[in-house]
């Protein structure tokens, strides 16, 4: 006969994750009810595995380059031969100027970027999902948002979820209002005073301004929630298509998140929908 485990010991199959919950704000920032989040938001934070989905994903985006076949080869050149006393460079018709060759001004480059190198970079599908939860866990975190720059109020629990209703908010001076009432609004200030002009010839190319990132507002469908689109930093994704990205810009992990009630349940019906 198999021994039983003691009274009051849980067998492995009954041990769990535990699932984090916090209080729903109201717009007026008073706590409400507990809200169960999602079993992801307790998963382990892989920062590893974060950045390598948020490096796939910018891969991806990148867009192919290379020089003409004929770069620096349309010349009228000649070589001088062997025996003359000057190196074998080819030189323009009629003169000692060189040109051409990889070694001279205006020449062919030796290895040019081409059109068919491969950049994107593959991940697999589980890794892709655990580091998706990841993000999610980490946006619990507030050692992590501060590590990333961000001004948290002294009390707040991350991530923020607040009444569906902030989703009808559509013009920015009530996105002001309601950031001010839930003290996130030094975060936005944050973002709009490290604003700088960008280093390097990006500046020439349309790329003229760099920021930091601020708030991501997490909705439950697009086209919510416009009011917050035009704050400095903000961004507003809906939940269908939220990402590592979105969650750890740039593969930093931490963002200081707000979810309506909404999106937490379309969250959670995605990412049950996405269990094998």
């Amino acid at each position: 006969m198999s021994a039983e485990p003691p009274s009051g010991t849980e067998t492995p199959s009954e041990s769990h994750t535990p699932q984090h919950r916090v209080h729903l704000l109201s717009l007026q920032g008073k706590p409400g009810e507990l809200v169960p989040l999602p079993i992801q938001f307790s998963a382990p934070i892989r920062k590893d595995l974060i950045r390598r989905a948020v490096v796939a994903a910018h891969s991806h985006r990148r867009q192919p380059h290379g020089t003409k076949l004929t770069a620096g080869a349309r010349h009228s050149v000649q070589w001088s031969g062997k025996g003359k006393g000057v190196s074998r460079t080819p030189r323009l018709m009629g003169s000692m100027t060189g040109a051409q060759a990889p070694n001279t001004v205006g020449g062919r480059p030796a290895h040019p970027p081409k059109v068919d190198t491969i950049w994107a970079k593959k991940i697999n599908r589980s890794e892709r999902q655990a580091a998706f939860a990841a993000a999610l866990a980490a946006t619990r975190v507030l050692a992590l948002a501060k590590s990333r720059g961000h001004m948290v109020p002294e009390g707040l629990h991350l991530p923020v979820v607040l009444e569906t209703s902030m989703e009808a908010i559509d013009s920015t001076a009530n996105a002001r209002e309601l950031l001010a009432r839930l003290k996130l609004w030094d975060d936005v200030d944050r973002a709009q005073a490290g604003v700088h002009i960008r280093a390097g010839r990006g500046k020439r190319r349309g790329r003229l301004r760099r920021g930091p990132k601020s708030l991501l507002i997490v909705t439950s469908a697009p086209d919510k929630a416009r009011g917050f689109r035009n704050l400095p930093g903000v961004d507003v994704v809906d939940v269908g298509r939220l990402g590592a990205e979105d969650l750890a810009p740039g593969g930093d992990p931490g963002r200081l998140t707000i979810f309506s009630q909404a999106a937490v349940e379309r969250l959670k019906a995605r990412l049950d929908g996405a269990k094998p």
